[in-house]
């Protein structure tokens, strides 16, 4: 990815940090975004809330130049050693695929790390690198397990730990708790706020789990097309257009801390 580096950020943050400066998005004559403009600093965890049809999957895809747009998308990479493109990685609502393929977790990973034919088998560094990622998604047990029998908060874990492989300066995830138990709802944010931290990597998260997302998240974006709001979460969530759209969501107990 081939994102321009520019001087105005170098000269605001203080080791990394993404922006998008006037992203507008248009199918034919219907507006999808509208100048979105953001700052996203690595280290920090923030989440993505609106209404149906707001946009937000649109910025991600946005982000990751699937989709053509106008404005900008810019980086500062100050705390690499040497120059690079920044490292985008990425979980998706859902995975397509065939349950019934005999398919497993290892395989996925050789899929995506090595173009050898896995008829041929797999490396041992390729098995090595996906137990590591998996560790530290806490799946590890799940690498030789066949993808359709997981459940959806292993398979949310194993696709966050694909992400994570090479660890990414942004780590996009789009709904990634979707269809997950309450309990695998809390064990995935605790997880991706301990990366982030671990890290020192940015993650944009879009999410309907607001009242969740705002105990693990830095930072909140009510989006509406356009941004209606961007503060901490206690502050968006008392947003009077979120309030008019989501009704009153309780506020959780927020740890302060430096991460």
């Amino acid at each position: 990815m081939n994102i321009v580096v520019r001087e105005e950020i170098r000269n605001s943050c203080h080791t990394c940090c993404t922006k998008l400066q006037d992203v507008t998005v248009k199918f034919g004559k219907e507006m999808i975004l509208e100048k979105v403009n953001l700052h996203i600093h690595c280290g920090k965890l923030t989440a993505v809330v609106g209404p149906n049809g707001a946009g937000k999957t649109t910025m991600l895809k946005a982000i990751l130049e699937e989709i053509p747009f106008s404005g900008s998308l810019s980086t500062d990479l100050r705390h690499t050693e040497t120059h690079r493109d920044l490292r985008i990685g990425y979980v998706p609502q859902k995975l397509n695929f065939d349950p019934s393929a005999p398919v497993t977790v290892l395989d996925l990973f050789a899929a995506s790390l090595s173009r050898r034919p896995l008829w041929l088998g797999r490396s041992g560094a390729v098995k090595s690198t996906a137990e590591s990622a998996l560790t530290l998604t806490r799946a590890e047990s799940l690498i030789h397990k066949r993808v359709g029998t997981l459940s959806g908060g292993e398979l949310q874990r194993v696709l966050l730990a694909l992400a994570l492989t090479p660890t990414p300066d942004l780590l996009l995830l789009d709904e990634p708790v979707s269809g997950v138990d309450p309990a695998g709802v809390e064990l995935f944010y605790s997880m991706v706020s301990k990366l982030r931290k671990d890290h020192h990597m940015a993650v944009l998260m879009v999410t309907h789990d607001c009242g969740v997302a705002a105990e693990f998240a830095d930072e909140m974006i009510f989006l509406n097309r356009k941004v209606i709001c961007q503060d901490k979460p206690e502050i968006v969530l008392r947003h009077p257009e979120f309030v008019r759209i989501f009704g009153e969501i309780s506020i959780p107990h927020r740890e302060v801390t430096n991460g």
